[in-house]
This record gives C-alpha cells, sequence and structure tokens, in this order.
C-alpha cells in the first residue's frame, strides 16, 4: 500500500503544472513527450524473453490503452477545462475500478462498492465549492471520463496480466507497458497533433521532463507495482486520494484558494473508506473468507513489509 500513497503525493502536482505550463502545448505531443521520456528510463530494463509474442503483445496493448490513450483524453481535456474542472470529474475512477471488475469476476463485492462510494463522496465534499464553478462543457467531460475508463481497465488488466507471467517483475513488465503507450500516443500525434504548436520553452521542458520520468515513469510503476499488491476494493480507493492531495498542493505550493475544512473533511473521508475496508475485512465470519488479495513477491499476506 505504501506505494500507492507516495504514488498519490506526487501526482497531486500534476494537475498545476500542466494547467499552469504546458497548456498552450498541444495535448497529443505534451502526451507522446512524457511517456516517450518514460519509455526512455524503463526501456532498458523491459524483458522480452520467456513471454512469448502473445505475452508481450499483451503488455504492449496494456500499455497503449493505461497510458497512451488515457493520457491523450486527459491531457487533452484541459484544453476545454479548468484545472480543478479536470480533477473533479477524475472522481468517478473508483466507481469504474470496482464496476469492471464486478463484469469480470460475474459478481460484485459490496464492501468494495461501499469503500469506492465513500472514496467518491470524500472527493466530492473536498471540492464542494468546485461543483458550483463547474461548467457543462460536453467535449472535456467526455474526454476525462474515457481517460478515466481507460486508466481502470488498464489497472485491472495489468493485475490478471502479470498473474499469468509469474516470473516477471515489474519493472520487466513496465518498460513494455511504456513502449506500448508510446506507440499509441505517437500515432496519434500523426493523426491529430499540432505541429505549429511544438516549441517548447526552457521551463515547459523541464515540466515535461519532470512529469515523464518522475510522474508518469516512476509514478506509474511504483502505481502499478501496488496495485497488485492491494484487492480492488483498496485500489479504488487510492485513485480518488490525489485529489484532496492535489488541491492541498494548489492551496499550499501553487497559493490558489481552497475550503480548509471541505478538504479536510473531504479527504478524511477517503482515508476512512481505507481504514473501513481494511476492519470490515478482518471482521469477516470464518466460514466465510474475504475476498483475495493478488499475492506479492515480498510475501504471502499480499502486502510489501
Amino acid at each position: 500500500m505504501i506505494e500507492l500513497v507516495v504514488v498519490s503525493l506526487l501526482w497531486a502536482f500534476s494537475f498545476g503544472l500542466i494547467k499552469g505550463v504546458l497548456v498552450g502545448v498541444d495535448p497529443m505531443w505534451v502526451a507522446f513527450g512524457r511517456l516517450a521520456v518514460a519509455a526512455l528510463v524503463f526501456a532498458p530494463l523491459a524483458r522480452w524473453r520467456g513471454l512469448g509474442r502473445r505475452g508481450v503483445a499483451e503488455l504492449l496493448a496494456i500499455g497503449g490503452l493505461q497510458f497512451g490513450v488515457m493520457y491523450a483524453a486527459y491531457t487533452a481535456a484541459f484544453q476545454h477545462l479548468k484545472a480543478f474542472e479536470v480533477a473533479l470529474l477524475t472522481i468517478f475512477t473508483p466507481l469504474f475500478v470496482v464496476a469492471f471488475d464486478a463484469v469480470r469476476e460475474r459478481r460484485l463485492r459490496w464492501i468494495f462498492m461501499g469503500a469506492a462510494l465513500l472514496a467518491t463522496l470524500g472527493t466530492g465534499l473536498a471540492l464542494r465549492e468546485s461543483w458550483t464553478q463547474a461548467r457543462p462543457v460536453v467535449t472535456g467531460i467526455v474526454l476525462v471520463q474515457l481517460s478515466n475508463l481507460c486508466f481502470a481497465l488498464g489497472q485491472l488488466w495489468y493485475r490478471r496480466a502479470l498473474l499469468r507471467q509469474p516470473g516477471l517483475r515489474d519493472h520487466q513488465a513496465m518498460g513494455l507497458l511504456y513502449l506500448g503507450a508510446t506507440l499509441v500516443s505517437g500515432l496519434l500525434v500523426l493523426v491529430v497533433g499540432d505541429f505549429k504548436q511544438l516549441a517548447l520553452t526552457g521551463r515547459q521542458l523541464g515540466v515535461l521532463l519532470y512529469l515523464g520520468a518522475i510522474a508518469s515513469g516512476l509514478g506509474f510503476f511504483l502505481f502499478n507495482r501496488g496495485a497488485r499488491r492491494v484487492d480492488v476494493g483498496t485500489l479504488a480507493v487510492f485513485n480518488d486520494l490525489k485529489i484532496p492531495l492535489a488541491t492541498l498542493v494548489s492551496l499550499v505550493v501553487f497559493g490558489e484558494q481552497a475550503n480548509v475544512r471541505d478538504l479536510l473533511l473531504g479527504g478524511g473521508l477517503v482515508v476512512l473508506a481505507v481504514l473501513a475496508l481494511k476492519k470490515l475485512q478482518h471482521a469477516q465470519p470464518p466460514g466465510r473468507p474475504a475476498p483475495p488479495v493478488l499475492p506479492s513477491r515480498r510475501g504471502a499476506n499480499g502486502r510489501c513489509p
């Protein structure tokens, strides 16, 4: 779980950086640039042997969906929405995670859905004042929800793909995911990219390198690794933790205005969702086993020590 906490803190800075520094750059180029940087960092660690063509193709496809299509839609949304509106619309990702898992498993785990709903409620409360400012911009809303769908599906697909490759380590798999994402985002640049918006200032280049190597490269590596070590309910909740944290960063670091009371209450509900989920799972009667957690290579209990 510690990986998901670290990544949530790391991603809290991304909303302000994208909107404040990179909004004038073509979104397809931003997505391609940060994913290409991430691929350069992790490609040397990629493992090809022993996976077979199907295994390699599956990891490339996961990266293309979870990062390539997701980032293209996410970054494009900033052209139509304000930063807080983009953050606001990402709060539904936990519900997508639980819903897709329910379809795959053919049963809905109400504990997980309850945790996802509590996290969504908490995040909505943290951004309560933003609801009154949000504009009904259809294109931006559709782009953010497409981004949410791709990210949710990618997380669950990655968990299952690595179960089928027990000898594959996360850093070896991520190299292939980033290559697939770079290929997809590169194709999108060729099809719909604006080459006139390619020029970057020194500050924009620095932010793009940071987003590629740290926020994307290291961030998604830690997130996907953490996603395999927790249950679906906890994973769903952590999809929203970054939003109250991003609001807090905007308040403290970027000097924006926010309702501190709502932020604390909403963020507290997100944390409560994690704690309640763990307590409910441990409190289940002996004859009714808890929902399974994917095993970690570091321990049989499914969590890193």
